[in-house]
């Protein structure tokens, strides 16, 4: 077997943290001609760095492979994906004081889902998107779009053109690039001198204490403590002076960070309660993370053990949100459309398209009223309360709401 060295320090990497099998990309979703073509399946296996203790996975696939023109998500559908952008501007812009001669850059921009609320007020912002279909709805709303993958080489052509920012954006890619020096680096060129970045990212304290296997799936090259960002970003120019807690994908922090060689904001406090917090907790020992595996499986099991029990009394099942959690989830649990009927999903992109491995099929809200089904597994747990708010009426006949993880939970 090939080895496998850390991306981050090059160290040799020995631990297995978790080995969920084999899985098409959990965005890869098949259409009704690509359903009768074999899928291509990459491990889903993730690895702990002994020595700067970046956790991360086999890089089986590239990022061009996972992030083309048949990606398929879209961040304006969530309601509350919306609000939470809306409150991160309507934050930021008195925090650092942009005005109309300010520059926002937004890296993966998506569908414009947070810079539309940069435009409204009248701050220049352009954002940095490589997915083709994302990105033009993203000029649908009006906002500039470069479709391109961020790095070093394209911060220097901004940087020269002075499209330098102010502030930068980076929500929930840091995950995702495969180098991740590369992409930080990036930031410490395209920033003014006085300017920041922000980095919002699932929290790995969260993932492996709250039992959150399901957000591992390959579209995730690395899983972020504080402590390994910390140290990337000072090797790559950038010096973190801030972080907070935030609620989104079941626990993310967002962080704050600055040019090491001309920032002046001053370290809060909550910097060495994080680094202290995570200390204490053992994310610098291999004990932290030894029986993530056993607790994954029980989660799969029972849920699978579910599924057959519901089939077994003659109850339908159908699940909502034809999210990458639900994808890990599935195929980790070899579910099938006999378990699963059909996965409810808004986004009209998915709507008659089918889950990748599970090949269950995604349709629109409405069939929840035609099929009345008896439960319904809600994939994006983290979600659950918009989702049984917005699904209310399914409690009419007597439906109840499951969801899997980190354990499962029937109401």
């Amino acid at each position: 077997m090939e080895e496998m060295n850390c991306r981050q320090c090059h160290a040799h990497l020995d631990f297995v943290l978790i080995n969920l099998g084999s899985a098409p990309p959990s965005n890869a979703y098949l259409s009704t001609v690509t359903l009768r073509r074999p899928e291509k399946h990459f491990p889903l296996k993730v690895f702990v760095c002994e020595s700067c203790w970046l956790v991360q996975a086999e890089a089986y696939s590239r990022a061009a492979e996972l992030f083309n023109d048949e990606y398929a998500y879209y961040s304006s559908f969530s309601t509350a994906w919306l609000d939470h952008s809306k409150r991160y501007v309507d934050g930021m812009v008195p925090r650092f004081g942009l005005t109309g001669s300010s520059t926002v850059v937004e890296i993966a921009a998506n569908d414009g889902y947070l810079l539309q609320f940069v435009k409204e007020r009248e701050i220049p912002c352009y954002g940095v998107e490589p997915t083709r279909n994302t990105a033009n709805a993203a000029r649908q709303k009006g906002i500039e779009i470069i479709e391109k993958f961020f790095g070093q080489n394209l911060a220097k052509e901004l940087a020269a053109a002075g499209r330098s920012a102010d502030l930068m954006v980076a929500n929930n890619v840091l995950a995702h690039v495969p180098d991740i020096t590369d992409f930080v680096l990036g930031h410490a060129i395209l920033l003014k001198p006085g300017g920041v970045a922000t980095f919002e990212f699932p929290h790995l304290y969260r993932l492996i204490s709250e039992n959150q296997f399901d957000t591992i799936y390959h579209e995730h090259f690395s899983y972020l403590s504080f402590t390994a960002v910390r140290d990337i970003f000072a090797k790559s120019g950038l010096n973190v002076f801030d972080v907070e807690d935030i609620s989104t994908h079941g626990g993310s922090l967002r962080v704050f960070a600055q040019r090491s060689d001309l920032g002046t904001y001053e370290e809060t406090p909550a910097v060495a309660d994080l680094v202290n917090l995570e200390l204490q907790s053992g994310v610098q020992s291999l004990d932290f993370y030894r029986d993530f595996q056993s607790r994954a499986d029980q989660s799969k099991d029972g849920f699978l053990k579910f599924l057959l029990m519901a089939k077994f009394e003659g109850k339908k099942v159908a699940g909502y949100g034809a999210a990458a959690k639900g994808n890990t989830l599935l195929n980790y649990a070899g579910v099938r459309p006999d378990l699963i009927s059909f996965v409810v999903d808004r986004n009209p992109a998915k709507q008659g398209r089918f889950m990748p491995g599970s090949r269950i099929p995604i349709v629109a809200e409405d069939i929840l009223t035609i099929e009345r089904p008896d439960y319904v597994v809600i994939f994006p747990w983290n979600l659950s309360a918009e989702v049984k708010n917005q699904l209310q009426y399914v409690r009419g006949w007597g439906a109840k709401f499951v969801t899997a993880v980190p354990y499962l939970e029937i109401d």
